[in-house]
């Protein structure tokens, strides 16, 4: 059976994750436009830097909660290596949709709404409630894919 457009890309999106080097949590994203892939990514250090599964997870080393306290993370979330790659490649992104893995937290809500995003089509939680208030309020649509 031919897959929908969300199913083909947030499987794309999974198989994206994959190459996540974050100890705790892989998420994969994928920006599209008239159903073309423009831009992936997903959640891991900066180029030139060490990775987490090389050198380990400070976040995990002092037991801090999923959500809670970014700034102590080495990585950039799958959200912002998308919308970075768009703008290293001076890709627009104005009026497309972001499929990811996981809900977005509220930094990547925050991007994803300063980007011109238009919908975001995610699949799995994250402990993040004032995230989803910021999308509603924007405007952006937002789905809950459930995978079949």
């Amino acid at each position: 059976m031919r897959p929908s457009w969300d199913e083909y890309f947030m499987e794309i999106a999974n198989t994206v994750k994959k190459r996540s080097t974050c100890l705790r949590r892989q998420v994969g994203a994928v920006i599209v436009k008239d159903n073309r892939i423009l831009t992936t990514g997903y959640n891991g250090v900066p180029p030139k830097m060490r990775h987490c599964l090389d050198i380990g997870c400070l976040r995990q080393e002092l037991n801090i909660p999923s959500g809670q306290r970014h700034e102590l993370c080495r990585a950039l979330h799958a959200e912002q290596n998308a919308i970075i790659q768009a703008a290293k490649y001076g890709i627009s992104i104005e009026g497309a949709t972001i499929y990811v893995t996981a809900q977005p937290c509220i930094i990547c809500a925050k991007q994803i709404i300063a980007s011109g995003i238009k919908k975001i089509v995610f699949s799995g939680d994250y402990p993040d409630e004032f995230s989803l208030e910021m999308i509603k309020e924007s405007g952006i649509e937002i789905v809950r894919f459930n995978q079949l």
